[in-house]
């Protein structure tokens, strides 16, 4: 399992993210099986108009058709959300609104290791607690309360779960919103893979336990929109507002243009959400037969999201993606990024007969590694 010392970033300029350093530089592939999220939705399938756009527009405390558009998404008042580049940058907002400088931050293990280099960023303590393989990845929230300190401001975790795609009931995030709540901190969840739970998905975080919880999310897993980078953070208003001034550091005003084509993605969101239904229904039999037909593998089976996290009885998660990209020009992603090195995440959110064929390729790259 990962090691996350409480130490403190020693140094911000030498901050860095290793997985998306990977992602970037090291995961394409022919036969990408390392992409989390749906593949890209064309925007030749949004009814759109070239004369309808703008470079430039109204968008200094929000662009108020898409703010609208925001608050009936997420369900809440306006003054509950903020919108953000991507749901990288809103936990990166969201941790910096609830946190200060030498503050403690609880993340569970395994972890999207972006959201503890951010936190290392801003100057924050690390400590973890387990969402452990033998209890299929469940969130135990008294393991939540044992962890907990003094110095302890935030609890965070992802919901779908990042990486397994573990979806977390209403009742282990009430149980956490109140143990927040007695230990006077905040909760915070990355819900962006949650929309892929379609209707089987929980409630909110924040409509769970809208005193204590933050939640960050975006158009990007979920529904393929992430040249959009409309992401948002939902909290109190308190906690909105700290948003809009934090962000004000970052970037004066978001690209117009992109708030324009999100505007149009929300009126007529029925179209990814079918498209990105209809991928992964294709998808996930044939990752489970995969699975199944594989004694060199354990899972937790997860019956929705986009990612699969399996363990291998030999070998390493490294040693496969070598192999793969040497011999088969196919990816997917080692689990030592998620502290986990005898792992490997595997996406299936890409085109049906890609992933069929990057789904064969592993399994001879799985067969070559146990010889």
């Amino acid at each position: 399992m990962i090691v996350i010392s409480t130490e403190t970033a020693s140094s911000r300029s030498s901050a860095r993210s290793q997985y998306m350093e990977f992602a970037k530089l090291r995961s394409a592939a022919r036969y990408n099986l390392a992409t989390s999220g749906i593949e890209s939705f064309p925007i030749r399938e949004l009814p759109v108009r070239h004369e309808e756009l703008e470079i430039t527009g109204p968008s200094f405390y929000g662009y108020q058709p898409l703010q609208q558009r925001l608050a009936e998404h997420c369900n809440v008042a306006e003054n509950c959300v903020a919108p953000a580049i991507g749901t990288s940058l809103a936990n990166h907002l969201a941790l910096a609104a609830t946190t200060d400088p030498g503050d403690e931050i609880l993340i569970e293990d395994p972890t999207y290791e972006l959201i503890t280099s951010t936190a290392r960023f801003l100057g924050l303590a690390v400590r973890t607690f387990a969402r452990r393989f033998e209890d299929g990845y469940r969130i135990d929230p008294d393991e939540v309360r044992r962890r907990l300190t003094p110095r302890t401001r935030l609890v965070v975790f992802c919901n779908l779960h990042n990486p397994s795609g573990v979806m977390e009931g209403e009742a282990a995030i009430s149980a956490v919103g109140e143990i927040c709540r007695q230990a006077g901190v905040r909760m915070m969840v990355d819900e962006v893979y949650l929309d892929a739970a379609f209707e089987q998905k929980p409630r909110s975080a924040f409509h769970i336990a809208p005193d204590v919880a933050i939640v960050t999310s975006s158009l990007t897993k979920a529904y393929g929109l992430s040249g959009l980078r409309c992401g948002w953070v939902v909290g109190l208003p308190e906690v909105i507002e700290r948003v809009w001034r934090i962000n004000d550091l970052f970037g004066a005003v978001p690209p117009h243009t992109a708030e324009l084509l999100s505007v149009v993605a929300f009126d007529h969101l029925d179209r990814p959400r079918e498209r990105a239904r209809n991928i992964l229904m294709r998808n996930r039999p044939a990752l489970e037969g995969f699975l199944r037909s594989r004694d060199d593998l354990e899972v937790v089976a997860a019956p929705h999201g986009t990612t699969a996290f399996p363990r291998l009885t030999r070998g390493s998660g490294d040693e496969l993606f070598s192999i793969l990209q040497r011999d088969y020009e196919a990816s997917i992603v080692p689990g030592r990024f998620f502290g986990d090195p005898r792992h490997f995440r595997i996406g299936i959110g890409g085109d049906p007969q890609m992933t069929a064929e990057g789904l064969r390729r592993l399994g001879l790259a799985l067969d070559q590694l146990r010889k």
